[in-house]
């Protein structure tokens, strides 16, 4: 099969590379002539476990190519995966531009039958928007080509992808037509050999999918949150909470670590196209927007506690900060809760000493300036009055107390992540504030 892959952003690179890794014939394509050199040269636009490997080797290999130019990579080409942003606007509806406009040129470039897969995360009826868009660019060529849409979510996570693709707990496809059903199941077929599902759909069905998805990993997030800050006023350990309630099946224990909020791509961006699109078609998404509530005012819980701490007064003062990216394996700083609390640090006359051991980069094409970035954690906390711990690397979750308490200019903690263990860091003479525990 011969595959082209649009977008080499986190889904399309991490789709087309382990398309390539099983001997799939990719061409992964985007208009950013940078970016393709630098792919072509083994430099990563994003990081990924195992990603850069994978990529080098495929590439070396012939199986995975990249190029500017879809007009070469859709000739005779068996499937188009769609994977292009999808901006939230300013009403929180996803943006479709991007989307259309790659829709439009494989229209008007194809030269036999394909199926067209949406890989983006796009709204309820986006295929029907695909597929007329391609139909328009072929009548526009006064010519008869046959081609199906179809959808087919990714369901990644940050840190875990490759893994995730390689052996997927399911595969989801909506299609319209038992020949679409075919070629992506034959596609698809050395990713279940583990024996986990294909599951079969209507495109609309398919398409509403990922976002239920999310929304819900998010709505448990802000739960678990919502339960954490009750506890913290009720004098409940919520890890106590956690380790109850998660032991039950129904229920489960992923999820349920409470901390300073979700980030990302795509929790943020999906909740909030969620809630768009049912406000467009006359619904009120009631939980979803408690859940985008909760985790607004969430991503200022530790700076609450650091005000309360110094009685609102930390002009002057110095904080290291240890994390920056939303979650820990990735880069991503998108709706970091992290920028959430620099910028209400500096805004009180703060000053910020940051680590992370793979965001720095990306972080200081947000931050500039205002911060001082120290490439090791342990300068972070050198003289600071307190340490903030904001993303819970592995790299943070067993420092030496001893040194630690050494370096800072005062034993104060405030952990974003519960990743201390509250009870020894108070033996070790810490004062300490975690999350839902007192």
């Amino acid at each position: 099969m011969k595959i082209a892959v649009v977008g080499t952003g986190y889904v399309g690179l991490v789709t087309g590379t382990c398309l390539a890794e099983v001997g799939i014939q990719v061409t992964c394509v985007d208009i950013d002539e940078k970016k393709i050199a630098g792919l072509k040269a083994g430099i990563m636009p994003i990081y990924e476990p195992g990603l850069e490997e994978m990529v080098t080797r495929n590439f070396q290999k012939g199986k995975l190519n990249f190029s500017t130019s879809l007009k070469e990579a859709i000739v005779d080409c068996d499937v188009a995966f769609i994977a292009v942003g999808t901006p939230p606007g300013e009403d929180g509806s996803a943006d479709l531009k991007y989307v259309l406009g790659v829709a439009k040129e494989i229209g008007t470039h194809m030269n036999n039958y394909l199926v067209l897969v949406t890989k983006s995360t796009v709204p309820v009826g986006t295929a029907n928007l695909v597929r007329a868009t391609v139909q328009q660019a072929i009548q526009d060529r006064n010519e008869n080509l046959e081609f199906d849409v179809a959808s087919n979510p990714e369901f990644l996570k940050q840190g875990a992808a490759v893994d995730d693709f390689l052996k997927p707990d399911r595969i989801v496809i909506g299609v319209a037509s038992p020949r679409a059903e075919e070629v992506l199941k034959k596609l698809y077929k050395p990713f279940v050999l583990n024996g986990h599902p294909i599951i079969s759909m209507d495109i609309p069905s398919a398409e509403m999918t990922k976002y239920a998805a999310n929304a819900m990993l998010a709505t448990k997030i802000s739960f678990m949150n919502d339960i954490a800050n009750l506890c913290e006023i009720m004098g409940a350990d919520v890890n106590m909470v956690r380790r109850g309630i998660g032991s039950d099946p129904r229920i489960g224990n992923k999820f349920i670590y409470p901390g300073i909020g979700y980030g990302g791509s795509c929790f943020p961006k999906d909740v909030k196209a969620l809630i768009k699109t049912a406000y467009d078609n006359g619904y009120h998404m009631g939980v979803l927007k408690a859940v985008e509530e909760v985790n607004d005012k969430q991503k200022s819980v530790l700076f609450d506690k650091v005000m309360r701490h110094f009685d609102g007064n930390i002009k002057g003062k110095t904080f290291g900060m240890w994390g920056l990216s939303f979650k820990p394996k990735t880069d991503d700083m998108r709706e970091a809760p992290s920028l959430v609390i620099i910028e209400k640090l500096l805004a009180q006359g703060a000053i910020v000493k940051v680590h992370d051991p793979i965001a720095m980069n990306e972080a200081k094409h947000i931050l500039g300036d205002q911060v001082i970035f120290c490439e090791q954690q342990e300068q972070a906390i050198a003289s600071a009055d307190a340490l903030l711990v904001v993303t819970e690397w592995a790299d943070y979750r067993a420092p030496d107390l001893s040194e630690l308490k050494a370096s800072l200019a005062k034993p104060l903690i405030f952990d974003g992540r519960n990743i201390c263990d509250a009870s020894e860091m108070r033996e070790h003479g810490f004062t300490y504030y975690g999350i839902g525990i007192n």
